[in-house]
C-alpha cells in the first residue's frame, strides 16, 4: 500500500494516486488505534476532492469507535479552534494548503491541538495503515458542529473595537476559504473590503493560492494602489499564513511583520516571552526587548515552535515564513488574528503601513529567503561553517548554521521539507554589506556544489 502521502508534519499527495477515499477510512482506523481518541473534530478545504476524502474519513474514524464531529468547509485553524474549544480529543483537518489543485492532505492534532508530526506518533499511524483492521464493538457517530460564531466572537477579543476606523483593506482569499471568515467578520468592523478572488471555488481559477509566488502578488498589489487602500491581505488556501501589502502595493517581507506584530502584542499584553525562529532574528529582537518583552529562538517548524510556546508560555511566536503563532489561540497559529491586530495598529497610530516598515527593512535589510538545490547539503554546510567560523562573534546550532558578525549574519539550513538548502543574510543597517555577503555565500555554495573530479 502506498503511504507516501505522509511527510515529516502532515499528509499531502496527488489525488487518486497518493490519497484517495479507500486509503483516508484506513488513516482514520489507524488515527484513532494509534492516538486512543474517541473525540474527533473534521473539517475541510475547498479542493474538489476534499468532500469525498473527508466522508471516508470519518467512516473510518467512526469504524474503530470515535465519535465524529464534523465542522464542513472551513480553514485549518477552524480544526485548531473547535478541538480545544470544545475539548476534543484530536482533529484532522483534510486540505493540500497551497499544493497544485489535484492534491490533497491532512493536518491531525491531539488533545489541546497538540501537532501530531513524525516524532509523536504520526509515523505509526502510517505504519499501522496497511495492517488489517477489525471494527470497534460500538461504532463511533457523526454529527454536525457549528463553530463559525464561537470562532469569530474568538477573533474579535484579540482587538479593541472602539479603536477601529473605517478604512478600505483589499482581501484576496484567492479561491480559497478565508472569503468566508471575513464574509463574517465584516458584519463586527468599520472596514471596507474590497474583495478579490473571493468565492471559494477549487477549481482554483485564478492558480493555486499561494501568495509566496510572485506571479501571484500583482492582483493584490493592483487592487490597492487602484482602490487607494491602507492594506492589503492575501492568505494561502487553507488560511494559517497570511501575507500583507502596504498602501503602495508593496509586498512585505513576513520578517518584518513578525516584529511588528511581536510590538502590537506586547504593547497590549505587557512583557511577555516572545518565539521566532533563527533564520533573521535581529529586527524582532530589538522591537520584543524594546517593548519589554523577551525574544527566543526555537527551531523553524510549527511543531517546534508551538512547543516551545508552551515550554515558555509565551504570548505570541512568528516565523518569516508568515506562520504566527498566539497563546490564547491554543498555541496554534492563525492567519486571521494577525491582519486583525495590525488593522488595529494603523487605526491606534494614524499611519500608514509603510511607515511602520520602512524603518524596520532600513535598520535591518535582509535577503529574503534563497533556495539552492544542493547534492551533498550537510557538506557544504560544514564548509561553510569551517570557512566563516573565523572572526564570527557567534556561531550557533539551534536550526541549521547561523554565524553573527558585528555588521552581518546568515543562517544556512536545511529544509525540513524540501530537497532544497535555505540561504537568510542581513546586516546592521547597510544594503550593500548584505548584498554583498548574500552574492559571495552563493558563489561560495555553488563552487562547493561542484561535482569533484
Amino acid at each position: 500500500m502506498d503511504v507516501s502521502c505522509f511527510k515529516a508534519y502532515d499528509l499531502r499527495g496527488s489525488v487518486p494516486e497518493q490519497l484517495n477515499p479507500a486509503l483516508a477510512e484506513r488513516i482514520g482506523r489507524a488515527y484513532v488505534e494509534i492516538t486512543g481518541a474517541r473525540k474527533v473534530i473534521v473539517g475541510y478545504d475547498i479542493r474538489l476532492s476534499s468532500q469525498a476524502v473527508t466522508e471516508a474519513l470519518s467512516s473510518g474514524l467512526m469504524a474503530a469507535g470515535a465519535d465524529v464531529f464534523d465542522i464542513g468547509l472551513c480553514g485549518t485553524e477552524h480544526v485548531y479552534f473547535a478541538t480545544s474549544h470544545y475539548g476534543m480529543d484530536g482533529g484532522i483537518m483534510v486540505t493540500a494548503s497551497h499544493n497544485p489543485k489535484n492534491h490533497n492532505g491532512m493536518k491531525m492534532v491531539g488533545p489541546e491541538s497538540r501537532p501530531i508530526s513524525s516524532d509523536n506518533g504520526l509515523n505509526e499511524i502510517r505504519d499501522r495503515v496497511p495492517q488489517p483492521f477489525a471494527n470497534a464493538q460500538v461504532q463511533g457517530r457523526y454529527e454536525t458542529l457549528e463553530v463559525t460564531s464561537a470562532y469569530i466572537d474568538h477573533l474579535l477579543d484579540y482587538i479593541d473595537a472602539a479603536a477601529l476606523k473605517p478604512m478600505k483593506i483589499v482581501v484576496n482569499a484567492g479561491n480559497g476559504g478565508a472569503g468566508l471568515v471575513i464574509d463574517q467578520l465584516e458584519k463586527h468592523l468599520p472596514f471596507e473590503f474590497i474583495k478579490v478572488h473571493h468565492q471559494p471555488d477549487g477549481n482554483f481559477p485564478h492558480g493555486v493560492p499561494n501568495p509566496l509566488l510572485e506571479e501571484n502578488r500583482a492582483v493584490t498589489a493592483n487592487a490597492v494602489r487602484d482602490h487607494g487602500a491602507a492594506m492589503g491581505i492575501a492568505w494561502d488556501g487553507d488560511f494559517d499564513r497570511c501575507f500583507f501589502f502596504d498602501e503602495n502595493g508593496r509586498f512585505i517581507e513576513g520578517y518584518y511583520i513578525v516584529g511588528l506584530l511581536a510590538d502590537q502584542f506586547l504593547r497590549k499584553t505587557g512583557p511577555g516571552k516572545v518565539i521566532h525562529d533563527p533564520r533573521l532574528i535581529w529586527n524582532t529582537r530589538e522591537l520584543v526587548q524594546a517593548a519589554g518583552g523577551e525574544p527566543i529562538e526555537s527551531k523553524t517548524g510549527h511543531a517546534f515552535i508551538k512547543q516551545r510556546m508552551r515550554d515558555e508560555d509565551a504570548v505570541y511566536g512568528g516565523e518569516m515564513s508568515a506562520h504566527h503563532y498566539f497563546r490564547d489561540f491554543f498555541y496554534c497559529d492563525s492567519g486571521m488574528i494577525p491582519w486583525l491586530l495590525i488593522a488595529e495598529r494603523l487605526c491606534q497610530s494614524g499611519k500608514p503601513l509603510s511607515s511602520l516598515i520602512d524603518a524596520r527593512i532600513e535598520a535591518y535589510p535582509a535577503s529574503g529567503e534563497i533556495n539552492r538545490t544542493i547534492n551533498e547539503p550537510a557538506e557544504v554546510i560544514a564548509a561553510i561553517e569551517e570557512k566563516y567560523t573565523f572572526g564570527a562573534k557567534s556561531v550557533s546550532f539551534v536550526d541549521g548554521l547561523s554565524i553573527e558578525f558585528d555588521n552581518w549574519r546568515f543562517n544556512l539550513r536545511m529544509s525540513n521539507t524540501e530537497p532544497v538548502v535555505r540561504l537568510n543574510v542581513e546586516s546592521r543597517g547597510d544594503i550593500p554589506l548584505m548584498e554583498a555577503k548574500t552574492e559571495e555565500l552563493l558563489t561560495e555554495m555553488e563552487r562547493l556544489n561542484c561535482p569533484r573530479g
